[in-house]
């Protein structure tokens, strides 16, 4: 499992020009599910994210985590961020997941961000979105369950 995060002011999701998701402060995280994902993964990346001290403390240090500022998440399907692209000039998604299989953990990693307490939006998946954000330092991590 694939995830890039960016630390938001606030950020929103949109659909036919339609927003269907809309955060203030917290984590804009775009989700690549690749073939060999397992509940494992969605567990491991969940306690992750929602731990990891991103957030400035008082003196300006980063020390706090998203519990900690009780901030929010919105979370958009990126099947590529599987892409592979050593090779050629075109990416290949080979190593993404079937959209069935796809959608299934999607939808349970949303599930398990919400389950550690986080207030937690989301897109459409395999819609065609425009994403906003107001980027926060910037502050941007990729994360990568297999490595």
């Amino acid at each position: 499992m694939k995830a890039l995060l960016q630390r938001v002011t606030e950020a929103k999701v949109s659909v036919e020009g339609e927003t269907i998701g809309k955060i203030g402060r917290g984590i804009m995280l775009l989700l690549g599910v690749v073939c060999d994902d397992t509940q494992n993964d969605i567990d491991w990346l969940a306690e992750k994210v929602v731990n990891l001290r991103i957030f400035d403390d008082s003196e300006g240090k980063m020390n706090l985590s998203l519990l900690d500022i009780k901030g929010e998440m919105l979370i958009v399907s990126q099947f590529t961020l599987c892409g592979e692209c050593k090779k050629g000039r075109r990416p290949s998604w080979s190593k993404a997941a079937p959209p069935d299989i796809a959608k299934d953990m999607y939808l349970k990693f949303i599930d398990a961000v919400k389950k550690c307490g986080i207030k937690t939006e989301h897109g459409k998946f395999q819609a065609v979105m425009a994403v906003e954000i107001h980027n926060d330092g910037p502050v941007t991590l990729m994360l990568d369950t297999k490595l």
